[in-house]
């Protein structure tokens, strides 16, 4: 295992994050969105609308386009000039969502889908399993991917593989991984599965790297549900808390193996491209490609509250902008808790509901109302839970969970 650095403000504030259990009814499910098609420029459309009505897990209110919150007396306006196509603000604790914009709009999520690769691909791999990578894992890797610089017949370890896909974002590392897990095509079964478990029902996965592809596509909504199950998992919080390490390089005979440094490319992390980097953040993932433009997951802790913030596509062009709406969103929620009515809420796993306590979303491949029938899209507005206590001691995380009171005890699902 190689040395990482991580960045001074993540020591204070990696953020461990629950799943609550929720009463709720079968949510509706909009019709599936087209992956949007390039313009002459290469660039995704901007014009193009939200559909009139999309999925209402997590509540009715997070289905209608546009801007949704709840504004008490004493809450802080909204940032001014947001330009995100899609973008959700939620307590990471409770799952409250305190504001969101096109919450469930299907958009090309880039390499925000390498969380989801993650959260499903991690835990069946030992962290210290010495891999030698072949030629053919490196095979099919995307035109112009990002790339941590894997070598044919090289070795590394799993934790080094992992590395790789959180700071350089690496396509390679992806395939790598994906072969250690059966292969590219039950990797992205897998990954879909698990999207179906976490009830991240807006997401299709093509390509396990979030790589352009017909189909491909997520949501604000399903982006920030997949990072909260992730930060659950030490490994997950550790990786996309790192800000920088020492990756392994060539291998000469009878010298030590060189090695170089590769740097997070989360700018809110490492303050790079002339940002400060954000104070409390602790991960989670960014992405760019042609077809997504530029995408976040940001999570960050300041005191007691922690939050998740997801800006998909920002409308303002530049490296920074997709950071720069980010920071805005954390510093209004950090302000707003408790000073807003929720709109919403992040739903726990299907696992997690029993038959007496609510029904677990349906499958948009099996609901009946996803092909647009009439009552498409609506749903009932759900219940806010809390009661979460999260205790960080002597730098190990002990979690204690508390269910909802008068709700009984059922299962909270995998970790």
């Amino acid at each position: 295992m190689y040395a990482k650095k991580t960045a001074l403000t993540v020591l204070s504030a990696v953020l461990p994050v629950l799943l609550v259990p929720a009463l709720f009814a079968p949510p509706a499910h909009a019709a599936p969105t087209p992956t949007p098609q390039a313009d002459g420029k290469g660039q995704p459309p901007k014009a193009a609308a939200p559909p009139a009505s999309m999925s209402s897990v997590g509540g009715a209110a997070l289905g209608q386009p546009g801007t949704q919150v709840n504004l008490l007396p004493g809450a802080p306006a909204l940032p001014a000039n947001l330009t995100g196509r899609s973008w959700i603000v939620a307590d990471a604790e409770t799952g409250e969502v305190l504001a969101a914009h096109n919450a469930h709009w299907r958009l090309p999520p880039a390499s925000t889908m390498k969380m989801l690769f993650a959260d499903t691909v991690l835990p069946g791999l030992p962290k210290d399993q010495v891999h030698k990578v072949s030629e053919q894992e490196l095979a099919g890797i995307g035109s112009g991917s990002s790339l941590v610089g894997l070598k044919e017949d090289a070795e590394y370890t799993v934790h080094d593989l992992w590395l790789g896909v959180f700071l350089r974002s690496g396509n390679d590392a992806v395939h790598v991984l994906s072969a250690m897990n059966g292969g590219v095509e039950k990797t992205v079964k897998d990954m879909q599965a698990h999207a179906e478990e976490l009830q991240a029902l807006d997401t299709h996965v093509v390509s396990p790297d979030g790589y352009d592809a017909p189909g491909q596509v997520s949501s604000a909504y399903d982006l920030t549900l997949i990072a909260r199950s992730g930060l659950q998992k030490e490994d997950f919080r550790e990786y996309c808390g790192t800000a920088s390490a020492k990756f392994p390089g060539r291998q000469e005979p009878g010298k030590p193996r060189e090695t170089f440094e590769i740097q997070n490319t989360n700018r809110l992390m490492t303050g790079a491209g002339g940002l400060p980097p954000y104070k409390g953040i602790a991960g989670v993932k960014n992405g760019n490609t042609t077809m997504a433009g530029s995408t976040f997951t940001g999570a960050a802790q300041q005191g007691k509250k922690k939050l998740l913030v997801t800006v998909m596509n920002p409308d303002t062009g530049g490296a920074n902008s997709v950071y720069e709406e980010t920071a805005d969103l954390l510093d209004w929620g950090f302000a707003a808790i408790g000073k807003v009515k929720p709109v919403g809420e992040l739903v726990p796993p299907k696992s997690a509901d029993t038959s007496s306590l609510g029904s677990p979303a349906q499958s948009h491949e099996n609901n009946p109302l996803a092909a647009g029938a009439p009552g498409a899209g609506m749903g009932t507005a759900l219940g806010i839970t809390g009661g979460v206590l999260a205790v960080v001691a002597g730098g190990a995380y002990v979690i204690n969970r508390r269910l909802p009171r008068g709700r009984g005890r059922r299962s909270s699902g995998p970790a």
